[in-house]
């Protein structure tokens, strides 16, 4: 890996990990468990360690923005999370910032931003 690969790896983590909050809260209307929210996010092409998705989900509950409970009447229990009211209204408004970075970036790099 060139000097340059290894800087593009490491700018590429970090505009990733800006990101990852925002796809986790969306995706929890539904209750899921760790595993089960790693392979949802695979599918459509965020791909998430368990090292940093059971620390970020711990830490988003510990701030009130996921909820959990236990399951226990499968073979191991699991702990499922879902998103709270206050998980909620966080999400909306990191999607709207989300959604305006998107297009403030896109006008950026097309070179279209003549405000």
């Amino acid at each position: 890996m060139t000097g340059t690969d290894e800087q593009i790896s490491q700018l590429r983590l970090e505009l990733r990990r800006g990101v990852v909050v925002l796809a986790v809260l969306s995706q929890m209307d539904t209750a899921s468990y760790g595993y089960n929210l790693i392979q949802r996010l695979a599918e459509q092409g965020m791909e998430i360690e368990e090292g940093t998705l059971y620390p970020l989900l711990r830490r988003l509950e510990k701030q009130g923005l996921l909820e959990s409970a236990w399951e226990v009447g499968e073979v191991r229990p699991r702990k499922y999370y879902r998103i709270s009211p206050a998980g909620r209204e966080v999400l909306n408004a990191l999607r709207a910032e989300w959604l305006e970075t998107v297009a403030v970036m896109g006008r950026i790099l097309r070179g279209t931003n003549h405000e």
